[in-house]
């Protein structure tokens, strides 16, 4: 179906207005904000995309138009039903409008000039030449993908990335990476006697227990930050980061990772029958992904 450059733009912003809003009907006046047109354009040209099927309209004050399933097949997206979601990270900051729908690798042959064209639901105007894009891990195949953008095409809403990294997750268990028995710290241990243990057992994050349960996390990040306002003799509980991430054995390495980036941590502690058998640190995961 040949559609006009507009009515593909109206297309796509309306579909990605969808994902973002779930079933409501959206305005036309949303569109029209997302691609820079007047609302009239929209409007007239709404009518000609309801008359191919690509898009119904609903009535009322809380009225305005809904893609149809055909509107997906004809912009070769995939229902939001029926994908997996598929993270994007932009200079390290998480962007959650953006849905990666398609990776192409244009280069593949040529290692030293490899790049990637991946195209994107979304608002692509937010990524820069220069940005650094991650993406991953995508389903199936657990691929995460690191490039550095040389390019932005608007009219396909994809950009060129000149690509930096390219790891494939192996397909296991935190229970087969995890460190086992667990090193905790006490809370009402001074943040020296603390710091003497982790560092005697060359480890830089442990769990604080207190009365037999996991109450946070203790750094030596954290411990520096006691040394440098010279309260080393105080609880570590007073240095904690009061978050502490617990996951069963049969946690994937890939919903690890997901859990490590959502909740900002760099441990979790790997539970069984309510106790604690091991930790998976970010530098557990980043030794296994590279380990020439």
């Amino acid at each position: 179906m040949e559609l006009t450059q507009i009515q593909r733009d109206i297309l796509l912003a309306l579909i990605t207005l969808a994902r973002q809003k779930g079933p409501v009907a959206i305005k036309g006046e949303e569109i029209a904000e997302i691609i820079n047109r007047n609302p009239g354009t929209v409007r007239n040209q709404m009518q000609a995309l309801r008359a191919l099927g690509l898009v119904e309209g609903v009535p009322g004050p809380k009225g305005g138009y809904r893609p149809t399933a055909k509107s997906y097949e004809v912009m070769s997206i995939t229902p939001a039903e029926t994908e997996a979601p598929v993270p994007v990270y932009i200079n390290g900051e998480l962007v959650e409008d953006l849905v990666p729908e398609e990776i192409d690798f244009t280069t593949l042959r040529h290692p030293e000039v490899c790049q990637a064209n991946i195209r994107l639901i979304g608002d692509i105007k937010k990524i820069n030449i220069g940005d650094v894009v991650r993406i991953g891990p995508t389903p199936v195949n657990e691929l995460v993908l690191v490039g550095e953008v040389v390019g932005r095409d608007d009219t396909q809403n994809s950009v060129l990335c000149s690509i930096i990294e390219m790891v494939s997750m192996p397909k296991k268990t935190v229970s087969e990476y995890m460190k086992s028995p667990v090193i905790t710290v006490k809370a009402d241990d001074s943040v020296l006697e603390s710091t003497k243990k982790m560092v005697a057992a060359g480890i830089v994050n442990a769990p604080v227990e207190s009365d037999g349960k996991l109450i946070g996390l203790f750094t030596l990040r954290e411990a520096a930050k006691a040394l440098s306002e010279n309260r080393v003799n105080y609880p570590t509980a007073d240095y904690m980061a009061r978050k502490v991430v617990l996951v069963p054995p049969d946690t994937s390495l890939r919903e690890a990772i997901s859990l490590m980036n959502e909740n900002r941590v760099r441990l979790l502690v790997v539970v069984e029958n309510n106790r604690p058998v091991g930790v998976i640190t970010e530098t557990n995961v980043l030794r296994e992904l590279t380990p020439f």
